[in-house]
């Protein structure tokens, strides 16, 4: 993970109006089928992603880049860099910010509703942002945020590369606790892929967060592993992403 120079200023973790950076859209060569929101990592920008994911087979997707706001982050000792909200523990097992993952998701979400009606919509993201695009689907599932919110867009699809699944301890009470999120979630397709040399986040963590979907009910997931690859990613992963999402979202005109 590479991060820039921090901007001190007005990004306060506790002051409740996160400043998001700049959002960098690629706009499909084709037909318009379906947009994707896709979060970078710790301490990077939606503009890396942005060139990578335009050079995607994909024509008939538009890309939604956004850029994290830079705040405090415990796991660099309080070092402030971008991030999606606030984290001690790469892993599944640190404590969650609740509060800066649904302000996270929150914009996500705002960013795909003013999509026309007839798109797919999705989320995508590596590390950090692969975490707040999981985060996102068990908030569609459940219908609302952590903090109670309602969850105002429809998902098709949502992809996770090297990340890990915030809030997975209470995970599956949600879930149970809900006919309707079940059946959301028995149906919704989910991507995760993880390398096997990750060093950052580690393979058991992303391993351990498809097992804990799957147990809640995720029963369309798929779990790509690469063995001796670390954190970042390779022709060959994103070749996968892009056959899944031709093949979850049914688009038009694609070249595997």
């Amino acid at each position: 993970m590479s991060f820039n120079s921090p901007t001190m200023g007005s990004g306060s973790r506790n002051s409740g109006r996160a400043e998001f950076g700049r959002t960098h859209v690629v706009r499909p060569k084709g037909k318009h089928q379906a947009t994707i929101v896709w979060l970078h990592g710790l301490g990077d920008n939606g503009s890396s992603w942005s060139q990578l994911l335009e050079s995607l087979p994909l024509p008939n997707i538009k890309w939604i880049c956004p850029t994290a706001p830079t705040r405090p982050v415990a796991v660099f000792g309080g070092f402030p860099c971008t991030a999606w909200f606030d984290v001690g523990d790469l892993s599944e097992e640190g404590p969650d910010d609740v509060d800066g993952l649904d302000v996270s998701a929150a914009h996500v979400a705002n960013l795909l509703s003013t999509e026309p009606a007839d798109i797919k919509l999705g989320i995508g993201g590596f590390s950090m942002g692969a975490a707040t695009a999981l985060y996102s689907a068990t908030c569609f599932t459940q219908g609302k945020y952590g903090n109670g919110n309602r969850y105002p867009v429809n998902l098709s699809v949502v992809v996770g590369l090297s990340g890990w699944l915030p809030c997975s301890r209470s995970l599956r009470n949600k879930i149970e606790g809900s006919h309707e999120a079940t059946r959301r979630a028995t149906s919704f397709p989910l991507l995760l892929c993880h390398g096997r040399g990750d060093d950052v986040v580690q393979y058991t963590h992303g391993e351990k967060s498809a097992q804990v979907l799957s147990a809640t009910g995720f029963r369309n997931l798929t779990f790509r592993t690469y063995n001796g690859l670390g954190h970042y990613t390779i022709p060959q992963e994103m070749d996968e992403v892009c056959t899944w999402l031709n093949s979850r979202m049914g688009l038009e005109g694609s070249h595997s």
